[in-house]
């Protein structure tokens, strides 16, 4: 079979933040750096001559653009400029769009102005709902409590099994890899490794272990997070063991979130320089879940949320914007791709043994 070349794949690039790829004139600086980077494994080198030759099907069937982190040595010390770790960024950003089957990840990564009226939108579905049960604060949570629910299964079946199973096509099936099912079930540790724990970040930012730390609590926060209020009902329930673990693990979600949004304030490190619309989107809401779910908490508690019913809209918006928004089209879904691209790489190199 030919292989198909897009002449333009440069400028559909840019629409998903690359940023002066083309100045790239392989001279093998950012692999020399890369701590990824093996006699077998060209990081990220082998996407960047991928991308500049606009070999679409190549980079589709490839999973290095997930193996980076983004440490930023590669565009630190890029003589070009030409922003290597920000191209993987961006081929990260693309390859969802290729994943999702809906096109609304690709949508919502290109157009700003789309992102904004999504998120009124749902800003407006939460007011009409607030208005149709008259503002009742016990209805408003028992409703709450059934939409993180109903939106957790929907989201998972209906958005992100066929994504991944077109993941699994593109990088595993089309490349030619035959794997038996044992593989598949042996390599299964693999998966959850990367999931719970982001060990890769480590392996990538050898230098910088407070940020693999970071992420590390992060995503166990998150989660348990999410396990609290959905299946334990932490607005609802009396007891104070879960009461406690919850205020613990929101109170964790926001010191790492005002961190990483400080961070990208600032912008001394590499990764933090080129913020796109989704990474802010992605900090920032992540923050708001978490000061909101403690201070709704907080107010019942305290015996003051029926009076101040605003505090659970407005966490109620939060949460239905980033369950409708951010978590199946936006930067969430990172952290879903790169731990099953963790898990397919693993089944790749089993059946070529």
């Amino acid at each position: 079979m030919a292989t198909r070349i897009n002449p333009r794949f440069s400028e559909e690039l840019k629409k998903y933040g690359a940023i002066n790829m083309n100045a790239c004139y392989n001279c093998g600086t950012c692999t020399a750096v890369c701590s990824l980077s093996t006699t077998d494994d060209s990081f990220p080198r082998e996407m960047v001559r991928l991308s500049v030759l606009g070999l679409e099907d190549d980079i589709k069937t490839s999973l290095k653009p997930w193996e980076c982190y983004y440490c930023g040595e590669c565009t630190t010390n890029c003589p070009q400029t030409a922003n290597p770790g920000e191209l993987m960024m961006s081929l990260r950003r693309w390859l969802t769009a290729k994943y999702d089957w809906t096109g609304l990840s690709g949508l919502l990564y290109k157009s700003m102005s789309l992102t904004l009226f999504a998120m009124l939108l749902v800003f407006a579905g939460v007011l009409y709902f607030a208005n149709s049960v008259n503002f009742n604060l016990e209805q408003m949570l028992h409703t709450g409590h059934i939409f993180e629910m109903v939106a957790i299964g929907t989201i998972m079946f209906v958005i992100f099994v066929p994504n991944l199973l077109r993941m699994w096509n593109f990088t595993v099936l089309k490349a030619g890899v035959k794997a038996p099912f044992k593989t598949y079930v042996t390599a299964l540790s693999d998966l959850f490794v990367h999931m719970f724990t982001q060990k890769r970040s480590k392996d990538c930012d050898e230098d910088d272990s407070f940020r693999w730390l970071e992420h590390f609590i992060l995503v166990l926060s998150y989660l348990s997070l999410l396990f609290t209020t959905v299946f334990l009902n932490w607005f609802g329930t009396g007891s104070i063991l879960i009461i406690i673990f919850g205020y613990i693990v929101s109170f964790l979600i926001f010191v790492v979130t005002v961190d990483f949004v400080s961070s990208r304030m600032k912008k001394k490190k590499s990764l933090n320089k080129f913020s796109q619309p989704s990474d802010w989107f992605f900090v920032i809401w992540l923050l708001l879940m978490g000061i909101t779910a403690f201070m709704v908490r907080l107010f019942i508690d305290l015996n003051i949320l029926e009076s101040n019913k605003w505090m659970y809209i407005l966490h109620l918006t939060v949460l239905a914007q980033w369950a409708l928004i951010i978590v199946p089209f936006g930067k969430w879904t990172h952290f879903l791709y790169r731990s099953f691209a963790m898990y397919f790489s693993k089944v790749k190199s089993m059946a070529l043994e």
